[in-house]
């Protein structure tokens, strides 16, 4: 099955790598680096421990597991790779840690890749498992770990079709420590041995998020005003939100809605389609005190979405009003910042989380932006509704803390050696 694979890749890999390549307006550019995703990458000397998280949302929930390996490890290299240049950007701002891009999934690129950086231990994050990688790793000896891994049903459906091309890969992986136990039984399903799984929790709850500084420039520009955040928004779901802005502020004419899209490619349109639904808009990158006569203020950043949480009274997790596309974004951060949040139907990205979160009082589920608008307003004329449902979500978080520490002792073996 890998020389199909390998023979389809070389047929899409052109069209994949013009997106990658692409200049666009607010997206960081490759630029002279293009050689390491073929392998030609700088040497690193040391033999690290190499964590791959593909792009910005992995980097950012890779956090505190990189800063627990640089205080277990401090003599041992820490290198991180990315796919995406949003998501290099993003590891270049942690400190101690050497940044490559990852190589794409070729065998001559992968066996470049590996002589540069001779790792002694491989670190998945999440589910970013390509055969050719695996199994050239596997057979270089390095250990191949896992970890925070989850496997939605829809996901469990894709590789079934697939199902000796997943059981090549994963024989090649040592360990998959899964975020929850159903995770861990999908993995079952599709035949990965019992004694190479493990649940430890979600690295995600061990988020930090007690900076008496965070957000506080941005929510000293707002005051007083009743204000609320879309995050991670793609595209048709700005228009949702713009819907459900413009029903507040009927209510709430001082309303404020803090817009962040997903990807900055789109911050220009995004802006063009505020225009359009005849709000004011001010952008984060303009650097000036919000207005009182700005409606929206449209995070046109990468790496503040917990400054934009902080400065919320409520939150709405977008990527989960667009049906099965997505399957929605990281529901802890606006969690661990004690804010009631809302989300769309479409969450099964973090369905246990998500379930749990809803059972405790602190996530409400809406299918439009009649219901966004009605909840919304629901939390701003009751502020300790509000404040309620956010203790609750924090404590859900405190109750979960410690997949951290269960994924450093499950990595241990490989580097006491």
């Amino acid at each position: 099955m890998r020389w199909l694979y390998t023979f389809i890749l070389t047929l899409v890999a052109p069209l994949l790598l013009v997106g990658l390549y692409r200049k666009r307006p607010g997206k960081p550019a490759v630029g002279a680096r293009w050689r390491e995703h073929f392998g030609r990458t700088p040497a690193v000397e040391g033999q690290p421990i190499w964590l791959h998280a593909v792009s910005v949302g992995e980097v950012l929930a890779a956090k505190p597991v990189i800063a627990a390996l640089q205080q277990a490890y401090p003599s041992i290299p820490l290198l991180v790779t990315t796919t995406t240049p949003t998501g290099a950007e993003q590891a270049e701002k942690i400190e101690g840690i050497i940044h490559r891009y990852m190589p794409v999934d070729f065998n001559v690129a992968v066996r470049g890749f590996l002589r540069a950086v001779n790792p002694r231990l491989c670190v998945i994050m999440e589910t970013e498992l390509w055969p050719n990688t695996l199994a050239n790793v596997h057979q270089a000896g390095v250990p191949i770990v896992v970890i925070n891994a989850r496997l939605s049903e829809k996901a469990c459906r894709g590789y079934k079709r697939i199902a000796p091309l997943f059981r090549t890969m994963s024989q090649n992986i040592d360990v998959i420590l899964c975020q929850h136990d159903s995770d861990k039984a999908r993995f079952a399903e599709l035949g990965v041995a019992d004694n190479k799984l493990a649940t430890v929790g979600s690295v995600k709850f061990d988020i930090k998020a007690t900076d008496p500084h965070l957000g506080l420039s941005l929510i000293d520009d707002i005051g007083a005003r009743p204000c609320w955040v879309a995050a991670s928004t793609h595209e048709g779901e700005d228009a949702i939100m713009l819907d459900a802005h413009a029903a507040l502020l009927r209510d709430y004419p001082d309303a404020l809605l803090i817009l962040v899209p997903r990807h900055p490619e789109r911050f220009d349109g995004v802006e063009a389609q505020i225009h359009t639904h005849g709000l004011s808009v001010q952008r984060r990158t303009s650097d000036a005190p919000i207005a009182l006569s700005s409606q929206v203020y449209l995070g046109d950043t990468m790496g503040e979405m917990m400054t934009y949480l902080a400065a919320a009274n409520v939150v709405v997790m977008a990527g989960s009003f667009l049906g099965p596309k997505v399957g929605g974004h990281n529901l802890l951060e606006p969690a661990a910042l004690a804010k009631p949040q809302l989300t769309g139907p479409s969450y099964y990205n973090f369905q246990v989380i998500g379930d749990t979160l809803i059972e405790a009082g602190a996530l409400q589920v809406c299918n439009d932006s009649r219901d966004i608008a009605a909840k919304i307003g629901a939390f701003f004329s009751s502020p300790p509704l509000g404040a309620q449902a956010g203790q609750a979500g924090l404590q859900v978080v405190e109750q979960n803390r410690g997949a951290v520490e269960r994924t450093l002792q499950a990595l241990a073996p490989w580097l006491n050696r």
